[in-house]
């Protein structure tokens, strides 16, 4: 069970992930060891499950940004391991949905340029043997960045 401290930290690591356990226990009034040790505890348990670094598409070179429905033609066990395997090799993919609906998937993909975009979709998902179907949008302007999940 979380208690409103647990909370509150996760709430603040979210925020900031490199907040030391003195920094956490001034945040939530407990000595740094309480917090630490909560800390661990959130990190043991599976609610905190892993800590990374925010990068800049743009510094990156990746100007293009694009969401991607993919239907299958033909479903089953087969079908959809492949196409897993598939979207996991593709490091331009950088998240992947099963979906409801029209599309099976979902996939957030990140590209250079419109060329490379082109490339991902008719040499990579295309090809394969179960779609049937694709259909992308690009970004025009992110309004809001991947938030922190509400606590």
């Amino acid at each position: 069970m979380l208690d409103t401290i647990d909370m509150r930290l996760l709430s603040a690591l979210q925020k900031n992930a490199h907040l030391t356990a003195q920094e956490l226990g001034e945040i939530l009034n407990l000595s740094p060891s309480q917090a630490g040790r909560r800390r661990q505890r959130l990190e043991a348990e599976g609610y905190i499950e892993g800590y990374n670094a925010r990068l800049s598409p743009q510094k990156l070179g990746l100007s293009v940004q694009a969401f991607i429905q993919v239907q299958l033609g033909t479903h089953g066990p087969e079908n959809s391991q492949s196409f897993a395997t598939l979207i996991s090799t593709r490091a331009e993919i950088v998240s992947a949905w099963t979906l409801t609906g029209d599309a099976d998937y979902l996939l957030r993909a990140y590209c250079e340029d419109l060329n490379a975009l082109n490339r991902l979709i008719h040499e990579v998902l295309l090809p394969h043997a179960a779609v049937s179907r694709v259909q992308s949008q690009i970004v025009m302007d992110q309004l809001k960045r991947d938030a922190p999940l509400p606590t």
